[in-house]
């Protein structure tokens, strides 16, 4: 059984692109390419267990098994050595993708704390969408008892949009709750 969200995208939203923005082909219809979910982890030097948490929770938040990203230079002031893991990272294609956009955009985000929206301002000029997540706690996946300290993380959306406007119009109609 395909994704929820990868059925709404050919339904109604590849309509309504071509309509919006007259598409002659539907190939040419902006679609999300890849999300990549980054937690960055600079008090792991200091504490190495903490990153084992941070990549079981990332793992279960992603459904995937996440990639320990690691120093590239030596900092001193940050007691940081080159080769030393600072961070975890995840990226998500295809069915495992449109699951994660499902759950983020219709179970997690509404229960971010005062939430109104995201910002449509975090656009990078090409199309691609990020935002960043304060604590771990708003994806159900996570046991609130076996979390040893809230950690942010940033979530990146790539897409094949060509401006800002048709990346926002995409994740728009696909459900993602922008700020009016």
């Amino acid at each position: 059984m395909p994704a929820r969200l990868r059925e709404l995208y050919t339904k109604t939203v590849v309509p309504a692109m071509t309509k919006e923005f007259g598409y002659t082909n539907i190939m040419a219809v902006p679609k999300v390419e890849k999300v990549s979910i980054n937690i960055g982890l600079g008090e792991a030097t200091q504490n190495p267990k903490l990153m084992d948490g941070a990549a079981n929770e990332l793992g279960a938040i992603s459904g995937q098994k996440p990639i320990i990203t690691k120093a590239k230079k030596s900092i001193a002031a940050f007691k940081l050595r080159e080769g030393m893991p600072i961070g975890a990272m995840v990226t998500l294609r295809g069915d495992r993708m449109y699951e994660f956009l499902d759950r983020l955009m219709n179970v997690a985000l509404p229960r971010v704390r005062d939430f109104r929206g995201v910002s449509p301002k975090s656009f990078d000029g090409r199309g691609n969408y990020t935002l960043g997540v304060r604590d771990q706690l708003i994806f159900p996946e996570i046991d609130y008892n076996k979390v040893e300290k809230t950690k942010g993380m940033n979530i990146s959306i790539t897409t094949s949009a060509k401006s800002d406007a048709e990346g926002l119009a995409l994740l728009r109609s696909m459900g993602m709750p922008f700020r009016q």
